[in-house]
This record gives C-alpha cells, sequence and structure tokens, in this order.
C-alpha cells in the first residue's frame, strides 16, 4: 500500500481545508492501493522560510519523507495557492522528488488558477502531478462560503485522480 499525505494547505481561521479533507479521506477509503493520511500544516507551525530554524521543520520535512505521494487539498487565494502551503513547500525539497501529486481545489472558479500554480511548483520540486483533479466551487459546493456540501459530480473525478496517483505511486517508488 502507498502512503498518501492528504495536504491541508490552509492555516488562516474559518478555512474550510479541513471539510474537503475529511472528504477525501472519506471516499478515497475504498481504494486498496492507498492509505490516506490528513497531514495538516497548521500543526507543524511552520516559520516561515529563512526566519528560523525551527523544530517544526524537521519534524515537518520526516513526514513528508515517510509518504510516497501526495493529495494537495487548496483554496485559492488572490489567484494562487495560499502562502501556509507554499512555505510549507519550500521548507522541503529531496522529501517532495519522485512521488505523485493530486490537486484538489475550490475558489470562486473552482481554484483553477491556484491549481494551475502548484502544477508549476510541485514539477520543480521534481513531483509527478497527475492529470485529474477534482474543482469545487465556493458558489455551489459550499453552503454560505463554509460549510462543505459537494455535488456528486465530483467523485468521478476524485475516483480517476486516486487511481492515477496509485499508478504514478507504484511506479515512481521504483526510483526513489
Amino acid at each position: 500500500m502507498l502512503k498518501i499525505g492528504v495536504i491541508l494547505g490552509s492555516t488562516r481561521e474559518g478555512r474550510v481545508s479541513p471539510q474537503v479533507g475529511e472528504w477525501v479521506l472519506k471516499n478515497g477509503e475504498s481504494n486498496d492501493e492507498l492509505a490516506l493520511e490528513l497531514v495538516d500544516i497548521k500543526a507543524y507551525d511552520l516559520p516561515f522560510l529563512g526566519t528560523a530554524d525551527a523544530p517544526g521543520i524537521a519534524q515537518w520535512q520526516a513526514k513528508i519523507a515517510e509518504l510516497d505521494g501526495f493529495i494537495f487539498v487548496t483554496g485559492e487565494y488572490n489567484h494562487s495557492i495560499p502562502a501556509s502551503l507554499k512555505n510549507a513547500l519550500d521548507l522541503a525539497k529531496a522529501e517532495w522528488a519522485n512521488k505523485p501529486a493530486g490537486i484538489v481545489s475550490y475558489g470562486s472558479l473552482g481554484g483553477a488558477r491556484a491549481t494551475e500554480h502548484l502544477r508549476g511548483i510541485v514539477s520543480e520540486l521534481q513531483m509527478a502531478d497527475v492529470r485529474s483533479h477534482t474543482a469545487m466551487s465556493m458558489f455551489t459546493d459550499f453552503e454560505k462560503w463554509s460549510v462543505f456540501k459537494p455535488a456528486e459530480m465530483h467523485l468521478a473525478n476524485l475516483t480517476t485522480m486516486f487511481e492515477q496517483v496509485a499508478r504514478w505511486g507504484r511506479a515512481l517508488k521504483t526510483i526513489r
């Protein structure tokens, strides 16, 4: 089984990423190739890159190193990913390499611009981003922009993404 981290990209108060992350976990239980684990950036109390060396950095790097791949849960902030996610990505380097990356995004346009930016970042970190991703609208998949109520149609993309993460995860494990 591949150990896949479901990375919560937001750390702000009132964030919805934990709801989306739990939905990803619940719907991934039936995939017998993936052992999904919620990984909350907020739990590591990471400093900004270059400002301090903190115990959270070593713990973060160790967590990323033990995983075989990732599913990033990200909202769209100012046409990109949250600063907390970018910072967490930058605080590790070799630990990301040769692992698959799936993306579950949300925003006014389904988080499409955040996904576009995240794909470029994970490529630079030598991850293989999978083609299928799940994009949810803040208008139709959230009640009052805060209660996650995903449309059933997202399950097909999520299932395909799980399958792609598993295939790439098996392949990339052979070169790590």
